[in-house]
């Protein structure tokens, strides 16, 4: 038998059989089957230098970075090219490049940032952005030029407050002064929860809070050169022109259907109410209210089409050129204007890029549809925006069109192209991609809803079905033409017809979700379950063999692991102040407390519990008399003392003991003792009880967020009070129950001079988005 070059490869034995393929030989075939697919791993290498960067518990410096990035490129270019081990010497090269642009990033937008609450302090700046409320006030961003008596070197760069009225005449870059209540961006709400302190420090964000002040425009000043730079004035000129643009629509379009139509055209959702927003959210949905990807493609999509079919009118043209590339740049022009419109905000500007690489495809020459224009553009997103890593939004964005992509291309290779179709077959084929899309994209991001946001759409299908054809042929199509008409002042001509889209979308998502079962909640999954969803997904979708298979097997292994995550037994935040306990149901119990409405919210997502704050808040785990609290947890006691009475009898028989004052002097007796400091410290403490088995004493385990955010330029812990042990003072009544106003016996004791001043509620809620963009 003759020999092939393959099985010389492989050699052969001594009587002249075919010796069988070893296992690195086959690794090495099958690897080579796939080298046009190795490309497409470069942002997942990135991506995990990026995640490196990020998991350390301390700050490391430039010389760490630029070593691990010289290193991985001396073992690179020792190997021998066109070879696996080189391939992988490539990926730690990426990794390597994507921690030092993440550490270059922090640096970059490195500004001061607020390390105590202020209260009532002056506040003097330039209106950077106004964003209006559905119930009352505004939302507004401030350049900040003075703050209180802060010098330059701790002064933030921008706040950001809640006012409690409109502000009326002022506009984007007027000057203004007011008196406001500010605090640092709030911390996680539990160990491990979304931490809006850092993505506020990307935003240079150094302070939150609101204000009842009437805020009073100021004259320039002189001594401020105002616009700074041609950045500046162009920012405020596009502000200028969104602001125009959202009063043409709510003159046009009054109500929440203009408050929608404004979200779709200038990206400005404040407007929308609460039950609209839950109505979209929980009928899956809600990716409508956000410009991204879905209404990027659309109005960059109609731009190109459009200039294509204009210019093929044109024989002359559409003979001697190619028109295709002509449509490409002006669907460019267009993606680059609704950018600009939309506001700017992160989710549009990776939509923005994605589309411009796509439309760069076919300048080249090249498919417009194609994982490598995927791969491109996360790869430029993530090293330009390291940040952008842990944003729901681009997680689940490029999860849904990896998978929509990735499905594309495995049918246009089955079936390729065919002839022409009948228009029924091609009308049936419209809405079998329809449903088939939303499936495709409903399963890439339901890991990261559930591991995000603790939710589940269960008709989301139905939904899409529904409203999805209604926005891409009437109501962004309808936008566009506003957008053309605006300058002859007949916008209303094309808004009519999209306030009726969007009536009728509306009417689609409250209907969807007001069916039994539409909203699933799933308890917090763990980190590794998560990552190998996430490892098993890609797997699927990059390879193109047999072996891609192997994700869906990592896709299982992480669905088995999910529900494995420990529940913590009780929960301590807000000072000490807000207690909730595990009940031998399973759910959590929390003595009521002022304000503290967003993190008993978030514990209650955290936990997978569909109850609303003011129903876990009712203190049916505890037993209350006019000291204080008290709740046995897997036979564990734990006090809340609220009294100097209850102090030495807390201590003796406490398991674990939370004061909401400083630790007195001799409380040794109690196995833990979770003061006032170590909360202000440390944030939220979530406690883990091991019962012990045949009468062995219980070990307790406490996780804080300060120990799972470490000390990062974000996260730094307030310094020690030198006065943590001072004789607790006189007591003053505090506790009045936030939904009832009334008093709970024996629940008012804390030292008046370290009554809290955390930010109201509502800002928190306001300014903390979670929502995917």
């Amino acid at each position: 038998m003759k020999d092939s070059g393959t099985t010389r490869e492989f050699g052969d034995d001594w009587n002249g059989a075919v010796a069988p393929p070893s296992k690195a030989s086959l690794l090495y075939a099958a690897a080579e089957d796939e080298r046009t697919r190795f490309f497409l791993w470069a942002p997942v290498a990135l991506g995990a230098g990026i995640a490196c960067y990020f998991s350390l518990a301390s700050e490391p410096g430039y010389v760490t970075a630029l070593a691990l990035l010289g290193a991985a490129a001396i073992v690179k270019f020792s190997l021998q090219r066109a070879t696996l081990t080189a391939v992988v010497a490539a990926g730690a090269v990426l990794a390597a490049l994507g921690f030092l642009a993440a550490k270059l990033r922090v640096e970059q937008v490195r500004a001061p940032v607020l390390e105590k609450i202020m209260v009532n302090v002056a506040v003097t700046g330039r209106i950077e952005r106004i964003e209006p409320k559905a119930t009352r006030g505004e939302r507004i961003t401030i350049a900040v030029e003075q703050l209180g008596e802060l010098s330059a070197a701790l002064r933030p760069e921008r706040v950001r407050v809640r006012t409690m009225k409109t502000a009326g005449a002022l506009k984007p870059g007027d000057r203004v002064s007011f008196k406001a209540t500010l605090s640092p961006p709030a911390k996680p709400a539990l160990p491990g929860g979304f931490d809006f302190a850092r993505t506020a420090w990307f935003e240079r964000l150094g302070g939150v809070g609101y204000t009842f002040s009437v805020i009073k425009a100021e004259p320039r000043a002189d001594a401020v050169a105002w616009p700074r730079s041609l950045r500046d004035d162009f920012r405020l000129g596009i502000e200028a022109i969104r602001q125009s643009i959202g009063a043409r629509v709510h003159a046009a379009l009054p109500g929440e259907t203009g408050a929608i139509a404004t979200a779709l055209i200038t990206g400005e959702r404040g407007g929308i109410s609460q039950q609209t927003n839950d109505a979209f959210r929980d009928s899956g949905l809600f990716h409508i209210l956000s410009i991204s990807g879905l209404h990027m493609v659309v109005m960059a999509g109609a731009v190109f089409f459009s200039v294509r079919l204009l210019l093929a009118l044109i024989p002359a043209l559409a003979l001697r050129f190619d028109i295709r590339k002509w449509a490409a740049l002006a669907g460019i022009a267009g993606a680059l204007a609704y950018l600009a419109i939309s506001g700017g905000a992160f989710a549009t500007v990776r939509s923005a890029i994605t589309i411009l690489i796509m439309f760069g495809a076919i300048l080249i020459g090249r498919p417009a549809i194609a994982l490598r224009n995927v791969a491109i553009a996360a790869f430029v997103i993530l090293l330009v925006f390291p940040e952008s890593l842990f944003d729901a939004g681009f997680q689940m964005s490029f999860a849904a069109v990896t998978g929509l992509v990735a499905t594309y291309e495995a049918v246009r290779r089955r079936f390729g192209q065919r002839g022409e179709r009948h228009p029924v077959l091609k009308a049936g084929m419209f809405f079998g991609g329809i449903v088939l899309s939303t499936l495709v994209a409903s399963a890439a991001v339901a890991p990261f809803a559930a591991y995000h946001f603790h939710q589940s759409q269960q008709y989301a299908v139905i939904a899409n079905l529904l409203a999805i054809p209604v926005c891409n042929f009437l109501v962004m199509p309808a936008a566009l033409a506003a957008f053309v008409l605006m300058p002859l002042g007949l916008e209303h001509i094309a808004l009519w017809p999209m306030g009726k889209g969007i009536e009728l979308m509306v009417w689609c998502a409250a209907k969807v979700a007001g069916l039994p079962g539409a909203t699933g909640y799933i308890p917090a999954i763990p980190p590794i379950a998560f990552a190998l969803f996430v490892l098993g997904g890609l797997w699927l979708a990059l390879w193109q063999g047999r072996q891609r298979m192997l994700g869906v097997a990592a896709a299982l292994a992480g669905l088995a692991l999910a529900p494995t995550l420990p529940r913590p037994d009780a929960l301590i935040a807000r000072g000490g102040e807000l207690v909730a306990v595990r009940t031998a149901e399973g759910t959590l119990s929390a003595l009521p407390a002022r304000q503290s409405k967003f993190e008993l919210q978030r514990w209650l997502e955290h936990d997978g519990d569909a109850r609303q704050a003011k129903d876990a808040a009712k203190a049916k785990g505890f037993t209350c008399d006019d000291a204080g609290c008290v709740a046995r947890v897997k036979g564990v006691v734990l006090a809340v003392a609220r009294h100097p009475s209850a102090m030495d009898d807390d201590c003796a028989r406490a398991g674990i003991l939370v004061l909401d004052v400083p630790r007195p002097r001799g409380c040794e007796g109690a196995q833990n003792v979770i003061d006032f400091f170590d909360i202000w410290r440390n944030g939220t403490h979530a406690l883990y009880i091991d019962p012990g088995a045949g009468g062995a004493k219980a070990e307790i385990r406490i996780e804080t967020v300060a120990a799972h955010r470490g000390d990062r330029p974000w996260s730094k812990m307030p310094q020690r009070s030198s006065q943590r042990r001072l004789p607790v003072p006189r007591m003053a009544a505090h506790n009045e129950n936030a939904e009832t106003g009334a008093q709970l016996p024996g629940y008012a004791a804390r030292p008046e001079w370290l009554a809290p001043t955390f930010p109201r509620p509502e800002v928190e809620d306001d300014d903390i988005e979670l929502e995917p963009n």
